[in-house]
Parts: structure tokens; sequence; C-alpha cells
């Protein structure tokens, strides 16, 4: 079924990672500087053992911050570079982070769950959509992965998902533990 990771090892060259509520904490208030984002214990050593496994590893992510002007565009690329360097620190690389900056209500195809942050990829670093597994938080990122051709991983760190059974995917507590699948360990 799609969405589904079959049992054993999986082998999908590409790896989507949602960034806030997978890589760091969610606020409510928004990570507006890199002094305000708290990184999830083991979310970079995940992302590393994961590019250091020959997959590709790309951030999609929704920063509405940047449409409510509470955050810039380069403020958003700093804190990204920051959390690439700390991953490159440990053998690992993102290929990308692509960010969807509007609201949302301003009706873009890039805002997940709508998939145009998959079809950039797509287009961007010939990403094999059948390929690619996407960890995400949301029930908004599961969609976005299968409305894409992608399947997907939810990390529920607070055991809380509601996850409609139309989108049947695997759960797990953190980005770590779904690394360990993704590399099939």
């Amino acid at each position: 079924m799609p969405g589904t990771l079959n049992p054993g090892p999986i082998r999908h060259r590409t790896v989507f990672v949602d960034r806030d509520g997978v890589i760091n904490r969610n606020r409510s208030d928004y990570v507006k500087s890199w002094e305000e984002l708290e990184l999830f214990p083991g979310a970079i050593d995940a992302m590393a053992l994961m590019s250091r496994s020959g997959r590709d590893l790309i951030v999609l992510t929704n920063q509405s911050a940047i449409a409510r002007r509470l955050v810039t565009m380069e403020t958003v690329d700093d804190i990204h570079a920051r959390i690439a360097a700390l991953v490159g620190d440990r053998g690992g690389s993102i290929k990308a982070f692509l960010v969807c900056p509007h609201a949302p209500g301003d009706q873009c195809d890039c805002r997940k769950p709508a998939p145009g942050l998959f079809f950039r990829a797509q287009r961007e670093f010939q990403v094999d959509l059948s390929d690619a597994v996407m960890i995400g938080d949301q029930a908004s990122d599961v969609e976005a992965a299968f409305a894409a051709g992608c399947e997907a991983i939810l990390v529920d760190a607070l055991g809380t998902a509601n996850v409609s059974h139309s989108l049947e995917c695997t759960v797990v507590a953190s980005i770590a533990e779904a690394a360990h699948l993704v590399c099939g360990e």
C-alpha cells in the first residue's frame, strides 16, 4: 500500500525531512533565530547516519513566519546553514533546504499538504519520488508525500498523533528511530 514501509531494509535514495517537530521542537511563536532553535536529541546524528548510508537528504519546511514578517529568509537560511554544518561535522550532508515562505491562506502550491516542494526537488535535483520517503510530524507532511507518490514516516514525539486511517504510514517516536528504520538497522 502506498505510504506504508515494507518490512526489512529500506532502500530509499532520497529522504525528505520536515524541520519543525522533527529536527527541532515546535514553538508556538515560531523559530525566529538560531538561539530559539532547540534541536531534538539525536536529530543531527540521525541525519548524518542517513546521509552516510548513501541517501540524499532534503529538508522540506513550511515557514509561514517569513510571510508573517516575524523572520527574514536570510535568517532562515542562516539557521539552515548552521544545521547543515552540524550534520557535516558528523560526516553527513544535507543536499538542500526547500522552504515554503507563504502563509496558510496564500493558496500556494508549495505549502504542505500541497506537494509542490516535492515536485521542486524532483525538477531541481532529479529526485525519483517513487524511491523517496518523507519523515514528518504532521498529517500535512504525510498527505504531501502521498500526493507526490512518496512513502512516509510520521514522527510522534509526544505520542499524540491523530492520523486518519486513510493516511496509513509507519509511526515512530523520533527522527533517530526513523533513521534506523530507513537504514535497515
